[in-house]
């Protein structure tokens, strides 16, 4: 296995984003049903709290169990521990807030793939993980 590739991993992104976005929705019509029907108040800070956490265990079952969400599959990747093993919830947790917290600096922690000898973002390098392109047998 070889570490993934800036565009690869960000196609793999892209195409996580678009499933999180209907996983989502999906616990927002489910939270509705708590909420009398009404739409939640943007500054309701549970709402958001909640959705942060439906999106970690989202992130963190697939990474958890396999290491590859469906985007990383369709993309041949996945993500393990340095020593190419499973990544553990504690791992999963640093990596997904690693992954905010990469975002939050428009996108550098990512765009750092680009310069790393090891082609690794800021969340892999706190997360003590790494994301592998495993071709097809």
């Amino acid at each position: 296995m070889r570490p993934a590739g800036f565009f690869r991993r960000i196609a793999a992104l892209l195409y996580d984003g678009l499933l999180l976005l209907a996983v989502l929705f999906v616990a927002t019509a489910a939270g509705l049903l708590f909420n009398h029907g009404e739409a939640f108040a943007s500054d309701n800070l549970y709402f958001h709290a909640y959705l942060v956490l439906v999106s970690y265990f989202f992130f963190g079952w697939f990474w958890t169990h396999g290491g590859q969400t469906l985007g990383l599959k369709a993309w041949n990747l996945k993500i393990l521990t340095e020593d190419f093993q499973s990544i553990t919830w504690m791992q999963a947790a640093i990596r997904f807030i690693g992954a905010i917290l990469s975002w939050g600096v428009l996108g550098l922690g990512y765009i750092w793939v680009l310069i790393d000898k090891d082609n690794r973002a800021w969340h892999d390098r706190l997360s003590r993980t790494a994301v592998f392109f495993v071709p097809k047998p």
